[in-house]
C-alpha cells in the first residue's frame, strides 16, 4: 500500500534542477511499492513543496537565455546522444519501469523503443525549425517567418507510459530552445530518474532540464501558476485537466491537455473476424488496460455477434495474469491500491450493467495475494448509456455492445464524452471511408487495434480528450515555439503610405 510517510530515508528519490540532484527537503514522502509484488519496496517519493518547484524555474529562467540562442542543430546533437544512451540502457531502463509501474517487460520495451525513436525523430527536427518567406503586397518588400521558443515550459506527465510520454513533451520542448521543468507523477520516481540521467549523460547545461517530484496539488498547483511558466503541458485526466486549462488561462499562458478516452472498436459482418477478436483482447488487455488509447467498448452488429463474443471470451480467459517480469505474462497488475480499488468499484456497476461472461473478480492465492491483480473482464449486453460504456476506468473491463447496423455502429461510437481514438473491422471501402470521415474522434485505426502510434506521426483527440495543439511528430514543434513575422524594407526611404 502506498502511504504519506514522515520517516524512511532509504533510496529517496531526489529532484534535480540547476544540474544538480537535490533531497526534498519537505520532510514528506510517498511509498512506492512494486504493485505485482507488495513486498518489494522501491523507495520513496519525495513530495516537494511549492518553493522547491520555485527554485526549479528559476534555475531554468537562468539557463534560457544562453540555450536559446545555442543553434537549433547542436540542441539537437544533445537529444541525438541522450538517444544513444537510452538505446545502450534500454533493458535496465525496461525492468525499472515494469518493477514500478507493473506492465509486462516486452511492453516496457516496446514503450522505450517507441521513446527512442520520438528522440531521434525530434532530434532531426533541429534541422528543420523552418518559416517560410512570402511575397509581399509592397515593392521592395521582404516578408517572412521564423519560429521562436517560448521560454520557460512546465511538463506534467502520468504513471500510465513514464517513458514514451515524458518524452514526447521533453524533446520537442529541448529542440525548440525551451527550458523544462518537469513534474513527472509522484508514483514513478525511479524511471523518471533515470530518463533525467541521460540526458545529464547527454551534457545539457545546468538549468536547461529539471526535474520536482511531488504530488499534483501542491508541486503541479504551483507550477502551472508560476508567472515564468509560458506553457503547460499535461497528460492525466479530464478533471484535472480541465482545472489546469481554466488556472493557465488566467495566467494568459500557452496550454495542452491530453486526457482521457473510452475508445470503441466497430466490428461489421464482413470483418474478419479472427483479426478482430485478437486486435480487440490485445487492446482492451494490454498494459492491464491502464492507456488512454486501450479498447474499452466493442460495437458488434448483431448478425455476428454471438460468434464474435464468443471468440473474444476464448482469448480472454486464455490470458495469463502476473508480475510483469514473467516473460509469460500477458497482464501485469494495476499500478497501485487506489487504481486497484476504482477498477474493483467498476466492477461491481458492471454487474448490474451487463452480463458479466469472465472476470470480474480479485484474483486470490498465491503471488496474487501480494498485488493488485484483477482478471480481465468481459461484459456483454452493455447499453451504450451504461456507466461501464461511458466512464473511463482504466482497467482491465471490456464491455460488449450489440447495434443493429453500421449507421448505429457510428452513432454509439461517436455517443460519448471522449474522442481520441477508435477502430473498425471491416473490408468494405465505402465503409471504412464514411467511419473515418464521420468518427468523432483524433485517431482513427482500420483493422487494427484502438491502440499504437508512430514516433512521427501527430497524436491526439478531440472533444473532452484533447485541448490545445497535438502532440508527437513535426506538429510537436507548433506548441513549444511562437511564430514572428518580420518584415524588411529595402527601399531605403520613407513609403508614402503602408497598408495597416
Amino acid at each position: 500500500m502506498a502511504t504519506v510517510t514522515q520517516t524512511g530515508r532509504a533510496t529517496l528519490c531526489p529532484n534535480y534542477f540547476d544540474g544538480k540532484w537535490v533531497e526534498s527537503n519537505s520532510g514528506r514522502t510517498l511509498e512506492r511499492r512494486n504493485p505485482a509484488n507488495l513486498d518489494d519496496l522501491l523507495g520513496f517519493t519525495p513530495l516537494s513543496t511549492r518553493e522547491e518547484i520555485h527554485q526549479a524555474v528559476s534555475a531554468a529562467t537562468r539557463a534560457f537565455p544562453a540555450w536559446r540562442d545555442t543553434p537549433a542543430p547542436v540542441r539537437g546533437k544533445h537529444l541525438f546522444r541522450a538517444a544513444q544512451i537510452m538505446e545502450e540502457q534500454k533493458e535496465e531502463l525496461a525492468r525499472v519501469l515494469t518493477r514500478e509501474e507493473g506492465k509486462t517487460l516486452s511492453e516496457s520495451r516496446g514503450e522505450i523503443q517507441r521513446a527512442i525513436n520520438i528522440v531521434e525523430f525530434i532530434a532531426g527536427e533541429a534541422r528543420r525549425l523552418t518559416g517560410e518567406t512570402l511575397p509581399s503586397e509592397l515593392p521592395r518588400n521582404f516578408a517572412y517567418t521564423l519560429r521562436q521558443p517560448l521560454g520557460v515550459v512546465g511538463l506534467i506527465t502520468p504513471w500510465n507510459f513514464p517513458v514514451a510520454v515524458p518524452i514526447w513533451k521533453i524533446a520537442p520542448a529541448l529542440v525548440c530552445g525551451n527550458t523544462v521543468v518537469w513534474k513527472p507523477s509522484e508514483l514513478m520516481p525511479f524511471t523518471s530518474r533515470r530518463l533525467i540521467e541521460f540526458f545529464a549523460q547527454a551534457d545539457l547545461p545546468a538549468g536547461v532540464f529539471n526535474m520536482v517530484l511531488g504530488a499534483g496539488e501542491e508541486a503541479g498547483d504551483a507550477l502551472v501558476e508560476h508567472a515564468a511558466v509560458r506553457a503547460i503541458s499535461f497528460t492525466g485526466s479530464c478533471e484535472v485537466g480541465s482545472l489546469i486549462y481554466a488556472k493557465a488561462a488566467r495566467g494568459m499562458k500557452k496550454v495542452q491537455c491530453e486526457m482521457g478516452g473510452k475508445n470503441p472498436v466497430v466490428v461489421l459482418e464482413d470483418a474478419d473476424l479472427e483479426l478482430a477478436a485478437s486486435s480487440t483482447v490485445t487492446g482492451a488487455f494490454g498494459s492491464t488496460g491502464q492507456r488512454c488509447t486501450a479498447t474499452s467498448r466493442v460495437i458488434v452488429t448483431e448478425p455476428i455477434a454471438d460468434k464474435f463474443v464468443g471468440m473474444l471470451l476464448e482469448r480472454t480467459r486464455k490470458m495469463k495474469v502476473g508480475n510483469g517480469a514473467d516473460p509469460d505474462t500477458d497482464v501485469g497488475p494495476s499500478v497501485d491500491e487506489e487504481q486497484f480499488k476504482k477498477v474493483q468499484h467498476y466492477l461491481q456497476i458492471g454487474k448490474s450493467e451487463g452480463k458479466l461472461l469472465a472476470g470480474g473478480e480479485v484474483l486470490r492465492g498465491g503471488a496474487y495475494d501480494r498485488g493488485y491483480f484483477t482478471a480481465p473482464t468481459l461484459f456483454d449486453h452493455v447499453q451504450p448509456n451504461a456507466r461501464i460504456a461511458q466512464e473511463e476506468i482504466f482497467g482491465p473491463v471490456l464491455s460488449v455492445i450489440r447495434v443493429r447496423d453500421f449507421d448505429q455502429a457510428v452513432q454509439v461510437a461517436n455517443n460519448i464524452r471522449y474522442g481520441l481514438a477508435a477502430s473498425i473491422f471491416t473490408i468494405d471501402a465505402n465503409r471504412i471511408f464514411q467511419f473515418a470521415d464521420q468518427s468523432e474522434c483524433g485517431i482513427v485505426h482500420i483493422n487494427s487495434a484502438t491502440v499504437g502510434g508512430e514516433a512521427h506521426i501527430p497524436f491526439g483527440g478531440i472533444k473532452a480528450t484533447g485541448i490545445g495543439q497535438r502532440e508527437a511528430g513535426s506538429t510537436a514543434i507548433e506548441f513549444y515555439t511562437e511564430l514572428k513575422v518580420v518584415y524588411v524594407d529595402y527601399t531605403g526611404r520613407k513609403r508614402e503610405s503602408n497598408l495597416y
